[in-house]
């Protein structure tokens, strides 16, 4: 997303967190809405096509926006997407993108408001962690000639009661409704929105052994320094790595790992 789009989504972002400031405004019910916005816009391609027509005016899109919506969804997401349509994108698909964004966002407020934000973002790290352990389960689950209502059905059976209502309704939409990425990518999306929530970076950290909390401390002190922003750290315990750590911050690794330091000495070995 670039350009106008980015400034649009920023614009957008901004209003739903003045928005959900309010505890008077249920989180929860305005990412039910906006994600059955989400799947309006995907399903009917011309009008998206007309609601980011740079050529129309921003207020008869949102009058069209208004008529249709109205008595859809609550007056909260009228005037969100009323405002985004206002606004001018790049392409169509980005505005799809980002009233999904607003979706997971909500849900993650609501989390937040709840107390439960540290446990969906460890709940999110944990089911990414299984799909990518269990191929049988990652088949099913991205198996496009599988049903939306069999997707679901799967997903609470693994999820019900054992996870946070939040972390089942973003991890319900990503997998049900994928539109064209892959299931890492969208996991990877949102527990990065969920840092954000709280303004953190996240560090997913693989030792061979458990870290004590005295070295999760140190260790995320030091990270926030480097980072210069609060780090979460998504832990992970792999005994292939022999010993010491390896952290990945977004597309940076630090790998301190023995078996790091045995591949490198192999490799100057055989150069």
């Amino acid at each position: 997303m670039n350009g106008s789009s980015r400034e649009a989504l920023a614009a957008a972002r901004e209003r739903l967190d003045a928005l959900t400031d309010s505890t008077s405004v249920d989180a929860a019910k305005l990412a039910e809405e906006l994600a059955a916005v989400t799947a309006l816009l995907q399903r009917e391609v011309s009008l998206r096509r007309v609601l980011t027509d740079p050529s129309q005016a921003g207020e008869a899109k949102a009058e069209l926006a208004g008529r249709l919506l109205g008595g859809q969804v609550g007056g909260e997401t009228v005037d969100l997407v009323s405002g985004m349509v206002r606004s001018r994108w790049s392409q169509s698909r980005d505005l799809v993108d980002s009233v999904e964004e607003l979706a997971n966002i909500a849900d993650l407020t609501a989390a937040q408001r709840s107390g439960d934000l540290d446990d969906v973002e460890d709940e999110l790290f944990r089911f990414g962690r299984i799909v990518a352990s269990d191929k049988e389960l990652r088949a099913a689950l991205t198996d496009r000639s599988a049903s939306t209502a069999a997707k679901g059905q799967l997903l609470r059976s693994l999820l019900g009661g054992k996870a946070r209502p939040a972390t089942e309704r973003v991890i319900v939409r990503l997998v049900t409704q994928p539109r064209g990425r892959s299931l890492e990518a969208g996991l990877e999306s949102l527990s990065k929105l969920a840092a954000e929530r709280r303004d953190r970076m996240v560090a997913v950290v693989t030792s061979a052994v458990p870290l004590s909390d005295r070295q999760k401390q140190r260790l995320g002190a030091a990270l926030t320094k480097i980072y210069g922003r609060p780090m979460h750290l998504n832990l992970d315990v792999d005994p292939a790595v022999l010993g010491g750590i390896a952290v990945r911050v977004g597309d940076e690794v630090i790998d301190g790992t023995i078996a790091e330091r045995l591949e490198e000495a192999t490799r100057r070995m055989a150069g």
